[in-house]
């Protein structure tokens, strides 16, 4: 029986996977290897490795675990788990294989759905964008259209309008209040109310954004609209309690709502925290806490000791 299997391997499986591998706790790791971050060219925001491509940060992560004999990596998926009468977990492995844990930790992440416009996957993390966090500096002084006419929508085209060149909200067929029209103009927000047709582009490279009627416009990036959603099902499988968005919900130290179950990475979060958190570096710090509560929750049950948590248990 592995102390903890950890269900994916990216930054925030990962980053578990190596604080329990330092405390010599058997762990397996199953990793799936579809990175949300896939698409992008570059990791950025993350000390020390920004600008790194994510294939290459996942290699540095995997060669970094290779140190550690109490880790083991599997390529695969978890196609099963259920709670045990002892205690623990059996999982079943896209293998075939089945083992059993002590605890589990589900690092799965989230997957992105883009309901358009037509022609928004081929520019997909390249110059078609969700976080300015992630990709917002990459467009100083370019360029920028931002999609929607909802109020995060209008919020984040003025953030943009602080050092792109040029920004322009497209609302895409809906109506904009003459309060935030007039908010946008006054600080050099263009606003375009057409139905958009679709995003042109070359190689990953926006060009226009081609309207339903009027002229198309040119530019070098669009913030898009994407609907995060959950990439297993293992978390609603094990009963897991979950926010209206989908996303699993923890306390500040990764449990679910399943004793023995953690989450960790931008598929789950706080109730404090209104929106998935999509940043790795904030997925790799949720991972190394979850697995910090891990050891000490293994540790109590070891040696008879009080759960240090307890008193901020929900």
């Amino acid at each position: 029986m592995f102390d903890a299997v950890i269900i994916g391997a990216g930054p925030a499986g990962m980053a578990a996977a190596l604080t329990l591998g330092r405390v010599h706790r058997p762990v397996l790791v199953v990793d799936a290897g579809e990175g949300r971050n896939a698409p992008a060219g570059a990791v950025h925001n993350f000390l020390t490795r920004d600008g790194t491509p994510p294939a290459e940060l996942r290699g540095l992560g995997r060669e970094e675990l290779a140190a550690y004999p109490a880790v083991e990596v599997r390529a695969g998926t978890v196609t099963g788990a259920r709670a045990l009468e002892q205690g623990g977990f059996h999982l079943r492995l896209s293998d075939g294989d089945e083992v059993n844990a002590r605890r589990v930790l589900l690092a799965t992440g989230l997957a992105d759905d883009l309901p358009g416009p037509r022609g928004v996957e081929e520019l997909w993390g390249r110059s078609a964008f969700h976080c300015p966090y992630c990709h917002g500096y990459e467009c100083t002084g370019r360029r920028v259209a931002v999609l929607g006419a909802e109020p995060p929508r209008i919020r984040l085209a003025l953030q943009l309008s602080r050092f792109a060149a040029e920004v322009v909200l497209c609302t895409d067929g809906e109506p904009l209040d003459p309060g935030s029209r007039e908010t946008l103009t006054a600080n050099g927000v263009a606003v375009r109310c057409e139905a958009v047709a679709r995003l042109e582009g070359t190689g990953g490279d926006l060009e226009h954004i081609v309207f339903e009627s009027g002229p198309p416009l040119a530019g070098d990036a669009v913030f898009v609209v994407n609907v995060p959603r959950q990439r297993s099902g293992l978390a609603a499988n094990l009963g897991c309690a979950h926010f209206a968005d989908g996303c699993v919900e923890v306390d500040e130290f990764g449990r679910t709502s399943i004793p023995g179950v953690y989450a960790a990475g931008d598929m789950a979060r706080r109730a404090t925290m209104p929106v998935p958190m999509a940043a790795v570096i904030a997925a790799a710090a949720s991972g190394t806490v979850a697995a910090a509560a891990i050891d000490q929750d293994l540790l109590g049950a070891d040696f008879g000791l009080p759960d240090p948590f307890a008193r901020v248990r929900s």
